[in-house]
């Protein structure tokens, strides 16, 4: 911490001016309220605009900023009690971000920073002051002092911000690829795009399809090693072309709707998107994992951001090259089985294409690279606006620029191929999504399965209530026959003498 000096400046309210005191708080809440109605009207408009999924997303970061204001309350009101949570001072001494100066005072004045930001955060978080005294009388240090844990506080939030921002434009550029493909289908709807008339009237001679010319490499060892080659390439050159999506789209309603050869794939695309965005744009329980295990790995010399920001390079070239195959392994289904077919060309969407048979383990992995693009960034930025850019934690420049090359790399190609492949490739697998019914019958349906859930319950309930009357009358029955039984042996006959009258009298 840092020195006398600085303690006998901090001022308590008591001796702070009230016209001080009611400006900044004036300023803190008119910021809040402001952004809270910000977020409150772009909802209205959302909902207006009947975009359920992107309000529901919405509420996602309203609910991120809430776990983010829980702990920012946390750290405040906890502040003193971790300040005064005293280890060894060797424990301090390994595992550093920067190696410490072979003449560096003790480790009372180890944390004092040169940056405004460190002065302030002082302040900001109204440290407890006597930590450091409090722990060095038992010979010891404190666990994390005022000001490191406000440069963790302020991390936090940098962290949720970028990444919420990168999940926004990705969604946002990806979404204005995919909406370019509008075109394609109402090019088909145009044209009365009729496949059962199609399957009848005329015959498509396979090798000759755009579709399986461009995805179909021939059979053997050799084209299955090319097929590879070619997905991870095609990725970023004209992932989805005209005859991909046609096919594709061809395939999912003769699969999953064959009734109505009309569907609009291109409506139901976007709307399972946008359901599927309000997932990625939270923070699991896992992701803050990512985190916990990132920041201890920030050893001084270890390097580990740069290594860690190939994590999501790689999982980014695996999910493109593998949605890329996906396709390439439903052109071979057709084109080793048939020469020419009846009617049009139509693949055969199934699970068994993906990883472990699950499609949605893609949204996982995007959810992932998305998160740990977003933590390489918004470190970046945090560690320049904190520290500045030559500080020991920012590491060497030639470290740095493929970090940020990387980063802006991972950021371009989810959003404008990798994310647009997910969307219809994901479309293959056996079973598909609510967002197949439109907004209005899924609110329907779900009333029905309520009403049909209760009905079941009340018919359930009458019927055990019929079930136990007539257990109790069976139960009554027997207790008489019973004491008609044991009046029988032990030669009472005149106690059943007026039940066989009154039967004779019937």
């Amino acid at each position: 911490m840092a020195g006398g000096g600085d303690e006998a400046a901090e001022t308590t309210l008591e001796y702070t001016p009230t016209w001080v005191v009611a400006l900044v708080c004036t300023v803190i809440v008119a910021i809040s309220l402001a952004v809270e109605r910000i977020l409150h009207y772009t909802g209205k408009y959302l909902k207006k605009k009947n975009q359920k999924p992107l309000y529901e997303a919405l509420l996602k970061i309203k609910e991120e900023l809430m776990l983010l204001g829980f702990i920012s309350l946390l750290l405040t009101v906890f502040q003193i009690r971790i300040n005064r949570i005293c280890i060894p001072s060797h424990l301090t001494d390994q595992w550093l971000p920067c190696k410490k100066p072979s003449s560096s005072p003790p480790k009372s004045t180890s944390h004092s920073q040169k940056s405004i930001g460190a002065a302030i955060g002082r302040h900001l978080l109204a440290g407890d002051t006597g930590a450091a005294d409090y722990c060095k009388q038992q010979g010891k240090v404190p666990l994390l002092s005022p000001t490191a844990l406000h440069h963790l506080h302020i991390f936090i939030f940098v962290l949720a911000i970028v990444h919420v921002s990168f999940c926004v434009l990705t969604i946002v550029f990806g979404g204005a690829k995919i909406r370019q493909w509008k075109n394609w289908e109402d090019s088909i709807l145009k044209k009365e795009y009729n496949p059962e008339e199609v399957l009848k009237n005329r015959v498509t001679h396979v090798q000759e399809h755009d579709f399986i010319r461009g995805r179909f490499l021939g059979i053997g060892k050799n084209s299955t090693l090319l097929g590879w080659l070619h997905s991870f390439f095609k990725q970023f050159y004209g992932s989805v072309t005209k005859s991909d999506y046609t096919t594709l789209r061809l395939g999912f309603i003769m699969t999953h709707c064959r009734g109505n050869p009309k569907f609009n794939f291109h409506k139901y695309m976007i709307r399972a998107l946008e359901a599927d965005f309000k997932k990625v744009v939270g923070i699991s329980w896992y992701l803050w994992l990512f985190v916990a295990v990132f920041l201890l790995l920030n050893v001084h010399g270890w390097h580990a951001y740069f290594w860690l920001a190939f994590i999501p390079f790689i999982l980014l070239l695996a999910v493109g090259t593998k949605l890329e195959h996906v396709i390439i392994q439903l052109a071979n289904e057709v084109a080793e089985k048939h020469v020419a077919i009846q009617g049009d060309l139509i693949v055969k969407p199934s699970d068994d294409h993906f990883w472990f048979h699950r499609p949605r383990l893609v949204l996982l992995l995007i959810h992932i690279i998305l998160f740990q693009n977003s933590f390489e960034i918004a470190f970046f930025f945090w560690i320049w606006v904190q520290y500045s850019f030559d500080s020991c934690i920012m590491g060497q420049v030639g470290y740095i620029i493929p970090r940020l090359v990387i980063g802006v790399f991972v950021q371009f190609v989810c959003s404008y191929s990798t994310l647009p492949l997910y969307a219809i490739v994901t479309q293959m697998g056996s079973s598909y999504k609510k967002a197949i019914f439109e907004e209005h019958i899924q609110v329907g349906i779900v009333d029905w399965a309520q009403k049909a859930k209760r009905n079941k319950g009340l018919r359930k309930a009458a019927n055990g209530s019929s079930q136990v009357a007539s257990n109790s009358s069976a139960i009554v029955e027997l207790v008489k026959g019973g004491e008609k039984e044991s009046a029988m042996e032990e030669g009472n006959a005149g106690e059943i003498v007026p039940a066989n009258v009154s039967d004779g009298h019937k």
